[in-house]
């Protein structure tokens, strides 16, 4: 199987894109049948924001949801959040192009929910904290707090913007829509109901899309499977050709999909974006318990599962099919949707993608302004009144709605005609911040010598190493810089673990600067 050229980090989910994202080419119009499911999905989408926008009083409604929510309800949305539309349309095209070596990941993914269940969530829920990064203030100062999140602000806009307008692609693709359309639609949808409604819109849509997009898939997975002459004989044509293959013994460093990288690197990336992302963080917070919060956060690495498992099984029956085409992978599901798919579960299918793609904006736009209002305003401005913060908090939600919808054209407009290295630069510098991210809460609960200059520093030289780890390959062009492409073959799943590893080393060198003292037990607060 070809390794995808870019990896794309939501979270816990990761998608794969390639170097080149295509752009839509001229689609029939959709059937009436299926514009009728769409835009009924707008109209609830839009009903549910409304309904639960009544009784709304304070900041911890809007961004917590009163902290009563049932963990159902946040496993669900952990699920869907973690997932865009690319995983909706590059998932199928790995198991088209490949075989289910993908799923060894997120074997690791649970591994590391399990970890952070156990170990960080505790910390969570001692006392009230609004944010992931509260719990940082006690322990190192307002200042790392500020900091830290101004890392998540800046890779969480920059990752949301490109991959809003990534997902409008795929959607532009299916529904004939142009691209520009495409992201206001969503955008402006998305941002109605999140702004009136909150957190508690937020999650509930969530539910709602995740069983949308569910049901499409398996519709897809049904329809291909008769379409390649029923179930047994497309997973026995899927077998004989090795694409069920699910484990790779292999002892590689470079090779993306294997037992070690799934197990180490996903279990470090699924504890990082779980455990240390205000994305995430912000559900858990908002169950009515520590137990509750438990089972939401494992209970959702077992349905990533079985998610993926669903999304790769279509890819495979669509090859069994003889329909995977010899385009892009992300071009498969797309084009098996607008030609082979029934009138109506088409629709659904359609309107899966824009649950998935809505799914991840919302998220991205409540967790932004929820972080910006506690950790950044209230802090500085000493206003913790919780209706003032109502207020202002609704204001920056609107503000990052925007901000997110321009963003994602300004990626349109710069992306050259379907080539886009402003999407891989602007995904690769989110994707390189978990490292740090959680070499921090590392340092923080387990060497007592840190300090918040200690972290501050620690996250800094994580930052430009990663950077340059990321873009090794390109960087060895140039003569002077050869020595880097050893790096350039580093696989995507060992980022984290080498991000981590580096900002826990340089923690550790920082705290042993001459003037340094050790704090004392007493003062230090775990996480």
């Amino acid at each position: 199987m070809a390794q995808p050229a870019l990896s794309v980090v939501k979270g816990l989910r990761v998608t794969h894109a390639p170097a080149r994202i295509p752009y839509p080419h001229p689609s029939p119009a959709l059937h009436a049948l299926d514009l009728a499911v769409v835009v009924l999905y707008f109209a609830f989408t839009l009903g549910v924001g409304l309904w639960v926008s009544r009784h709304q009083r304070s900041a911890a409604d809007y961004f917590l949801g009163a902290r009563d929510l049932p963990a159902w309800a946040i496993l669900f949305s952990i699920v869907a959040t973690e997932t865009s539309a690319l995983t909706v349309i590059s998932v199928p095209g790995i198991g088209a192009r490949g075989d289910l070596t993908f799923l060894q990941l997120t074997f690791g993914y649970l591994i590391g929910r399990i970890g952070v269940a156990a170990w960080l969530l505790p910390g969570y829920f001692r006392g009230h904290q609004e944010t992931a990064y509260a719990r940082l203030e006690s322990r190192f100062g307002v200042g790392t707090r500020r900091l830290i999140s101004l890392i998540f602000l800046v890779s969480r806009f920059l990752g949301d913007a490109v991959r809003v307008f990534a997902s409008a692609i795929p959607l532009a693709l299916v529904t004939g829509w142009s691209v520009p359309s495409a992201i206001v639609v969503m955008g402006i949808v998305t941002m109605v109901y999140t702004w009136f409604g909150g957190f508690k819109a937020v999650v509930w849509t969530d539910v709602l899309q995740l069983a949308v997009y569910l049901t499409g898939g398996i519709g897809a997975l049904f329809v291909a499977w008769h379409l390649a002459g029923g179930a047994g004989h497309a997973l026995a044509a899927a077998d004989a050709a090795g694409k069920l293959r699910v484990i790779d013994l292999a002892p590689s460093l470079t090779h993306t999909y294997t037992l070690l990288s799934g197990l180490v690197g996903g279990a470090l990336l699924s504890a990082a974006s779980h455990g240390t992302d205000h994305l995430i963080v912000q559900r858990l917070l908002a169950t009515r318990s520590l137990a509750d919060a438990r089972v939401a956060l494992v209970g959702s690495g077992v349905m990533v599962i079985l998610q993926f498992s669903l999304f790769l099984l279509v890819g495979s029956a669509i090859w069994g099919a003889g329909l995977a085409g010899t385009g892009s992978g992300d071009e498969v599901f797309p084009a098996f949707v607008v030609n082979q798919l029934p009138t109506g579960l088409a629709g659904l299918v359609i309107a899966g993608i824009l649950a998935a793609a809505m799914g991840t904006h919302s998220s991205a736009i409540n967790s932004l302004a929820s972080s910006a209002t506690h950790d950044l305003y209230a802090s500085w401005t000493g206003r913790r009144d919780p209706g003032h913060l109502l207020r202002v908090g609704r204001l920056i939600s609107g503000g990052w709605a925007l901000g997110l919808i321009a963003g994602a054209l300004f990626f349109h407009w710069t992306a050259g005609g379907g080539q886009t290295p402003v999407v891989v630069l602007a995904l690769s510098i989110a994707s390189v911040t978990y490292g740090p991210l959680l070499g921090t809460y590392v340092l923080a609960g387990r060497w007592p010598r840190a300090r918040g200059r200690d972290v501050v520093g620690a996250v800094a030289v994580t930052v430009v190493a990663m950077l340059v780890v990321v873009f090794a390959k390109h960087l060895a062009t140039a003569p002077a810089l050869a020595w880097l492409e050893p790096l350039g073959r580093l696989a995507w799943p060992w980022y984290v673990p080498l991000g981590t590893l580096l900002a826990v080393g340089s923690g550790i060198a920082l705290s042993y600067l001459p003037g340094r003292a050790a704090l004392s037990p007493a003062r230090v607060s775990a996480p």
